[in-house]
């Protein structure tokens, strides 16, 4: 079982702001980069002719360097240390974006892309133990429920900002601010977050000295890693898939470009209404199974509400459906913010908790990949988006299920 630790004394209450908010910080610069592509891809197109397809391999790079070095990077991130991981990471991604603005074609942006995949991994998979390094156990539930918002924030940054930077200045102008944000982020980092090994009370502090093959074969034995992984996965492959095509949905509705890219980046935002409160009701002593059911649960419910058609007509007028699309983003942030607390203690040993968020981050990024497209084929099949409500209905059932495993696991712990 995984142990907390002391948080560093940089981290007392006379220091003006605690480091983990730094990693936080750290975190919504790095999903900025995810973030800032889809606002880009019609002036890519244009000036640099990108076709459709190759814009796809643009969004889906992150997603495919998780799925093939989610666990090796947390493998290493355990091992090499968590802020030189962190440091890592966001200059590398500060180099693709700053050098990317000077790409005149698809392949340059394409290696670039995969190098920002991998700085990403190495922010995120160091962060949760970061975090726990520098706050109080009885802290450590709220701030995971804002290391859990991360995506969303950037993501809705995204969206938001990144269309008007690009009519007002040009995309490179775009990847430079974004890598500079990452330049700033090191900085920060390196300033205020302590040295790995800096802290004396806390054997989490220094790198692990264990070899990679004990540590992973540890992780892949134990079932706590595998049940946060794969509860992730059916959050993430279905908040993907709904949340993807709201551009494409509303663009059928008749909405314009810009108003369908507002709607959709307050859905995207309101996923952090939902992390923030699950760190709030983990305080007040909510369970992680339950935090996690009730985000399955109302996240189905939702679904249903937004997507169900009676008589070939829909079951909601369409603002209604915006709301409903909107609460199932928000009930789903109740979901990742567990999950990452939930990998803080089920993680097998101390040096494996970088490794667990890992095999964690890899699968949910097959969920990200994998969602889309089933959500897409279900449609397309059907003719409609009528029936997304049975592919996250499906999901959720599942995701219950790991819920009620994911409890015992923790009731073992306590026991």
């Amino acid at each position: 079982m995984a142990q907390f630790f002391s948080p560093d004394p940089s981290s007392s209450p006379h220091q003006r702001l605690n480091p983990s908010w730094i990693v936080v910080a750290a975190g919504v610069s790095a999903s900025l980069h995810v973030g800032k592509l889809p606002p880009a891809v019609p002036v890519l197109q244009q000036e640099l002719g990108v076709s459709l397809v190759q814009a796809g391999f643009l969004l889906s790079t992150v997603q495919v360097a998780g799925m093939a070095l989610g666990l090796v990077v947390g493998l290493s991130a355990d091992k090499w240390g968590l802020r030189r991981s962190m440091l890592a990471g966001l200059l590398l991604m500060a180099f693709s974006s700053m050098v990317g603005a000077a790409a005149t074609g698809f392949e340059w942006l394409l290696a670039l892309r995969v190098l920002e995949g991998l700085g990403f991994l190495l922010v995120a998979m160091p962060a949760p133990g970061l975090i726990r390094r520098n706050v109080l156990p009885s802290e450590l539930s709220g701030r995971m429920g804002w290391w859990g918002s991360y995506m969303p924030i950037g993501s809705a940054v995204g969206l938001l900002l990144g269309p008007w930077v690009l009519q007002a200045t040009s995309w490179q102008s775009w990847w430079i601010a974004l890598g500079t944000s990452s330049l700033l982020a090191a900085v920060a980092v390196w300033n205020r977050v302590p040295a790995d090994g800096a802290n004396s009370q806390s054997t989490a502090a220094a790198p692990v000295q264990e070899g990679w093959r004990p540590r992973l074969a540890l992780t892949l034995k134990s079932p706590g890693p595998w049940l946060v992984s794969l509860a992730f996965m059916l959050y993430s492959g279905q908040w993907m898939g709904v949340v993807g095509f709201l551009p494409t949905m509303y663009a059928q509705a008749g909405l314009t470009a810009k108003l369908a890219g507002t709607l959709t980046a307050v859905v995207a935002a309101s996923n952090m209404v939902g992390n923030i409160a699950s760190g709030k009701l983990m305080q007040r002593g909510w369970s992680a199974g339950r935090c996690l059911q009730v985000g399955y649960v109302a996240m189905g419910l939702c679904a249903v509400l937004a997507y169900v058609q009676v008589g070939g007509q829909p079951l909601a007028p369409l603002w209604l459906r915006f709301v409903a699309v909107a609460l199932f983003s928000a009930a789903g942030g109740l979901i990742p913010a567990t999950l990452f607390t939930s990998a803080m203690h089920l993680a097998p040993s101390s040096g494996t908790v970088s490794t667990t968020v890992g095999f964690m981050q890899q699968w949910s990024c097959v969920g990200q990949f994998a969602g889309p497209p089933l959500v897409a084929a279900v449609a397309t099949t059907v003719g409609g988006w009528q029936f997304t409500w049975v592919v996250t209905a499906c999901m959720c059932a599942g995701g219950c299920l790991l819920a009620t495993g994911i409890g015992r696991c923790w009731m073992g712990l306590k026991r």
